[in-house]
């Protein structure tokens, strides 16, 4: 009798405290972080191990929060010192916010060690963190694996070479519209996501807020629309969102076609459009898979069209 081992999603990545104005409101010192919002979404669909680093302010609450999502907490370091930091504000539009504090503290001189049970993960995500410490995660892996990353204008400006190295490495790249045109030199989004794609990604999806996804691939393009919400609470972490969802779609399906992408695609923009309906990981936290179904079959519907 053949055994099936299912393997898990790993997200390395900040885990943070967030203090966040908007025209909405206001909240101080929520959960926050690149990894706590992929780890949170891709659990709907698949296990999900973290790696990250936390100090010894943050609440047992949180950890248990992950725990009861079955994602293995194994690899959240523990460091003497507060947890990192941000606090920021978003303007009316929504797209446009300031950082207001950002105190790195515990993630300064942070270096990512991967517990040997994680180093076999077939799906793993990279966080926006120092691309040196990407790579590092990336030497550690071994066995054949689905390999994607974010990143942000910070270490595109600030280290773009490590940068580069982690590109070649990967198979997909998150990122958004402001980001392609400064890593690609090209104002045009389509130019610049060919110019990425000669960095060696096989996939690039450029977020654009609430006007959506684009994929691009050597072999295709593919645009889709954000989900039409009333009012966005809080857009922090929304792309970490869709990452999650993303990633956890495809390993759940195990289909890396273009209809296994576009789907994943779909799913990740569902998950992100939940989670900008409150602050923080509220809305994700009380999220159900009935929910995240509902609401693909009203994307499909929003999407579909008939000459």
């Amino acid at each position: 009798m053949r055994v099936v081992v299912e393997m898990s999603i790993l997200v390395v990545g900040t885990v943070a405290f967030d203090s966040i104005e908007a025209p909405s409101g206001s909240v101080d010192r929520v959960l926050g972080g690149s990894a706590s919002y992929f780890a949170v979404g891709a659990s709907f669909f698949h296990p999900v191990q973290i790696v990250g680093v936390i100090g010894e302010d943050f609440p047992r609450e949180h950890l248990d929060m992950f725990a009861s999502r079955g994602i293995d907490l194994a690899g959240l370091q523990k460091e003497k010192g507060p947890t990192f930091y941000w606090r920021g504000r978003y303007h009316e539009d929504v797209n446009v916010r300031d950082t207001l504090e950002l105190q790195l503290n515990v993630l300064t001189g942070f270096r990512p060690r991967l517990p040997e049970s994680y180093r076999n993960a077939e799906y793993v995500f990279l966080g926006n963190i120092d691309p040196e410490m990407q790579s590092e995660v990336l030497d550690q892996l071994r066995g054949s694996r689905y390999l994607a990353c974010d990143t942000m204008d910070h270490w595109i400006q600030g280290n773009r070479p490590g940068l580069e190295k982690v590109l070649a490495r990967v198979e997909t790249l998150v990122i958004n519209d402001s980001e392609a045109r400064l890593l690609s030199g090209e104002n045009n989004i389509v130019r610049a996501a060919r110019g990425i794609l000669k960095m060696g990604p096989k996939v690039i999806l450029i977020k654009r807020g609430e006007y959506g996804v684009l994929e691009f691939s050597d072999s295709s393009v593919f645009a889709t629309p954000a989900y039409p919400l009333e009012e966005v609470f809080d857009p922090t972490g929304a792309g970490d969102s869709f990452a999650g969802g993303f990633m956890g779609q495809l390993a759940r399906s195990r289909d890396h076609s273009q209809r296994g992408l576009r789907r994943a695609i779909i799913y990740g923009s569902v998950v992100a459009s939940f989670a900008v309906e409150d602050f923080g990981l509220k809305r994700l936290d009380r999220l159900t898979p009935e929910e995240i179904e509902s609401r693909f079959r009203q994307f499909l519907d929003l999407t579909d069209f008939h000459t």
